[in-house]
């Protein structure tokens, strides 16, 4: 049982785990250089970098900042992991390399304005707008680190193997007593017992035990600070001078301190994320982007799950997750509803709205609104109930709009099913 608990914590832990997913946390998350440059304010070891956009910033950040290194890491930035062992739709191999100095200018322009395609993007990848040029450390140990939140014990949980790389989901599936788990005390904070049983886990060969303990607490430190709810570094090694450096870099930051934390917030990449979701959360909307047919606008965000789960449960597929919330304007829902008809996969909308704060007639006046400013391509199946929603019923009616109108939630389902699938 305990084995058991413990792969489901890494497996949630480790944000590198094999299979693609959606961006469905709701937290930021910025590009690798960013992170070395926030964990470098923190006293923490990173390795000398510098950002480039154009061939000609290439140019000019060797001639600038490696002007006697014999050897440059080239790394393309996107948010999402495995890019060394990801490919370019151009055909070229790995989005991570190590060349000769003379030969990053070819390279870094073989990576820009490329899509990268890797086992965390899914089949469509993400644009190479940027790549980041790193000194090349001689390393001597791989190692992983992460900080994440735990549900468990309410609180941070910091997470060390002695093994890092490529492969740490595989090494966490097959060896899990390879990894260290230290639950931290968010009101105690990181203790130098709690960093050294960090440090012991990942079982540093030559680096100097304290400085790495200090390393450890000044990583706790950036988490905490910062508002970040995952902090991971695969691999953390060492130097052959004994250093311990941060190689490579993920952070993710919670929405909820946006207001607090407004410079890290400023490093937002809108490009690097679904559009769809872009556009909503400029209209105070949520929603989550999936991968089936039939669009979803519900409020309640657990009313909004139920509809998901029910059209799963009649054979259909939902295109998204939208709450349009409880106290949603007319305005709100004709957006909602421009999000949902751009999606080229959307065969069938089902609204479902249980009016309380919510009422009827806003739904259904922006319902109407909205087919007179987008062109509803594909069938529309509603369910009101609720506050004013005999006045909502009205409206629609009177629209003459074809919608298919249904009495329940079971049959509201049935019938978008039927629709998108006919």
């Amino acid at each position: 049982m305990v084995r058991g608990l413990l792969n489901k914590l890494v497996s949630r832990s480790l944000s590198v785990a094999g299979k693609w997913q959606h961006h469905q946390l709701r937290r930021l998350n910025i590009h690798e250089y960013q992170g070395a440059e926030l964990m470098g304010k923190h006293g923490v070891n990173v390795p000398r970098g510098v950002a480039v956009s154009s061939v000609e910033e290439v140019r000019k950040a060797i001639k600038d900042f490696f002007p006697n290194e014999k050897e440059l890491v080239v790394k393309s930035q996107i948010l999402a992991g495995g890019r060394g062992l990801g490919t370019f739709k151009s055909g070229l191999q790995g989005g991570v390399h190590i060349v000769k100095t003379e030969q990053v200018e070819d390279l870094a322009g073989k990576m820009l304005g490329q899509i990268l395609v890797t086992k965390q993007t899914g089949p469509q990848g993400k644009i190479v707008s940027k790549v980041y040029l790193c000194e090349k450390l001689s390393l001597v140990n791989e190692m992983y680190f992460a900080i994440t939140l735990d549900r468990t014990t309410a609180g941070p949980i910091i997470i060390a193997c002695s093994k890092g790389g490529t492969s740490i989901e595989d090494l966490a599936e097959k060896f899990p007593d390879m990894i260290i788990k230290v639950p931290v005390d968010v009101f105690e904070g990181i203790t130098d017992e709690a960093a050294a049983k960090v440090v012991d886990g990942l079982a540093p060969k030559g680096a100097d035990r304290n400085k790495s303990i200090e390393q450890v607490k000044n990583l706790y430190k950036l988490f905490i600070d910062c508002d970040c709810t995952l902090l991971e570094i695969n691999p953390i090694a060492e130097t052959a001078d004994n250093q311990l450096v941060a190689a490579d870099a993920k952070l993710n930051f919670d929405d909820n301190a946006a207001y607090r934390q407004k410079e890290i917030f400023a490093l937002r990449d809108t490009t690097q994320e679904d559009p769809r979701e872009v556009t909503a959360a400029k209209a105070d909307l949520n929603y989550i982007g999936l991968d089936g047919e039939i669009g979803c606008m519900v409020n309640g965000a657990g009313l909004a799950m139920a509809t998901m789960d029910i059209i799963k449960l009649h054979g259909g597929t939902p295109a998204n997750f939208l709450d349009v919330g409880g106290n949603a304007s007319e305005g709100q829902v004709i957006e909602a509803f421009k999000i949902l008809t751009a999606d080229d996969k959307v065969k069938a909308i089902l609204v479902n709205i249980f009016g309380g704060i919510m009422k009827c007639d806003v739904i259904a006046s922006g319902i109407v609104n909205a087919a007179k400013e987008v062109a509803l391509k594909v069938p529309v199946i509603v369910r009101l109930e609720g506050t004013n929603v005999d006045q909502g019923k009205r409206i629609l009616k009177e629209s003459g709009m074809a919608l298919i109108t249904a009495e329940d939630l079971d049959d509201a389902a049935q019938k978008a099913v039927k629709a998108a699938y006919k």
